[in-house]
């Protein structure tokens, strides 16, 4: 059975399958919810895309991790349903936040669900999930194998009632390995993977990266494994179960570029990337300012040169030769910082970027709102949730050719789809009505609006 979509109040769904916004919701320099620039071509706005659509997944995950991950396949089209405890996410009581159970890092990483809480810890609670198990595509998690199990929602306990589930799940460390009943934090698996020691200061102390960057490199993992699994079950695989580990999916995307010598083995040098490690690997200061410049081919080096009047080095090795750059990178990046404070920032991004040599400005957070390629792409959105009143948020990045969109659904209050999904899942009225009654069940509620 196909889920039902909710376009929102101001949107219709045209005979074409595309959705229009009747009546505009922006204001300011910020576009409105959504728009679409024919039935066939969805690029701009606030739009759910329908890549997904007819696929249902049920979502154990909280906090972080897992939410990403669910937020994208919702985006692709899903039907995600958040199935949390009867106390809610924690996540949604993180501030800041209008009303005490949608903050706004939940919302920022719920939109495109619906909501049910349920008492697993009941037998009436594993129950009513098992009936929403037989209607369900998918099942996610983020939990260790052993609380899932406890809960009743493990493999070997779904894959019974639904053969060809797809099960995926982000532990925090693999199950053949010592850790494997660790718990796993972004703090501690940017320590664990070398993150942490890659980013540290001057004086040689690790620090965290001021983002949650293992949570979301993980969740792009479990939503990976998620589409991977789906396309197995459309070969005619049986159920299946995939893990997308925390740390080693950190250790896989640092490694990448980081084995660098140690890939040969014996080894041909150490680990790490010489030229990220550079200490002149950074923004150069301008005469009213900052800007980043990486003359990386060995055109862009001889423009570069040119341009600051260092015609001696065109025909150096050390710009002609990659190898040599390569190793002679410290030397090349000191000849950028002494010459970049003579102009001013907009004075190097116009001389640099007619000779097509890669360089940016530094922008803060607050000055992404106002970059012009960002707002001509459409990537923020003023939009009124139905609990918290106005908000903004950033639309996914993906564009498609070939697929209408539907609007987002705002981030769900807690338990407020739960009728309906019960309904759904072929539970009948007076079913439904007992287990509000006997508390397995949160009642739908909606989030306390905003004062």
């Amino acid at each position: 059975m196909q889920s039902k979509r909710l376009h929102g109040p101001g949107f219709a769904e045209r005979e074409d399958g595309a959705v229009a916004q009747q009546q505009p919701t922006g204001t300011g320099i910020l576009p409105s919810i959504c728009r679409l620039t024919s039935p066939l071509k969805t690029r701009w706005g606030h739009c759910m895309l329908r890549l997904l659509n007819g696929i249902r997944i049920l979502d154990f995950t909280t906090v972080v991790l897992g939410p990403y991950a669910t937020q994208i396949l919702g985006d692709l089209g899903a039907d995600v349903i958040k199935v949390e405890p009867l106390t809610g996410d924690v996540f949604r009581y993180v501030r800041p936040g209008r009303s005490d159970s949608m903050g706004a890092n939940f919302i920022n990483c719920n939109r495109n669900k619906r909501s049910i809480a349920i008492d697993l810890a009941t037998p009436a609670g594993k129950a009513a999930v098992k009936k929403l198990v037989a209607k369900a595509d998918v099942v996610v998690h983020n939990m260790r194998p052993k609380s899932a199990d406890k809960l009743g929602i493990g493999f070997e306990d779904l894959k019974a009632v639904k053969p060809d589930l797809v099960y995926c799940y982000a532990s925090g460390f693999g199950q053949e390995g010592p850790n494997a009943d660790e718990p796993a934090y972004d703090d501690t698996i940017q320590a664990l993977c070398g993150l942490a020691y890659l980013n540290a200061n001057a004086n040689g102390e690790p620090r965290f990266l001021p983002t949650i960057v293992a949570d979301k490199v993980g969740g792009l993992h479990l939503a990976i494994s998620v589409l991977a699994g789906l396309a197995s079950r459309n070969r005619g695989d049986a159920a299946t179960c995939i893990e997308a580990p925390m740390y080693e999916s950190l250790v896989s995307f640092l490694l990448v570029e980081q084995l660098a010598g140690a890939s040969y083995q014996p080894p041909m040098g150490g680990t790490g990337y010489e030229r990220l490690r550079s200490p002149y690997r950074k923004p150069f200061p301008t005469a009213d300012g900052f800007v980043g410049i990486i003359p990386y081919t060995t055109t862009h080096w001889i423009r570069f040169f040119e341009l600051i009047g260092r015609e001696d080095m065109k025909t150096d090795k050390r710009v002609t030769d990659p190898t040599a750059r390569s190793r002679s990178i410290d030397d090349l990046y000191a000849m950028i910082e002494s010459a970049t404070p003579t102009r001013t920032t907009d004075e190097w991004l116009q001389l640099l970027r007619a000779r097509d040599i890669p360089c940016a400005a530094v922008n803060r957070l607050d000055d992404l709102f106002h970059d012009p390629h960002l707002n001509a792409v459409g990537m923020f959105n003023r939009f009124t949730h139905p609990s918290e009143g106005e908000m903004l948020s950033v639309r996914t990045p993906f564009n498609v050719t070939g697929a209408s969109g539907a609007a987002d659904l705002p981030a769900p209050g807690l338990s407020g789809d739960a009728r309906e999904i019960l309904d759904e899942a072929g539970l009948g009225d007076e079913e439904i009505e007992a287990l509000f009654r006997d508390g397995t069940v949160a009642a739908n509620t909606k989030a306390e609006g905003a004062q």
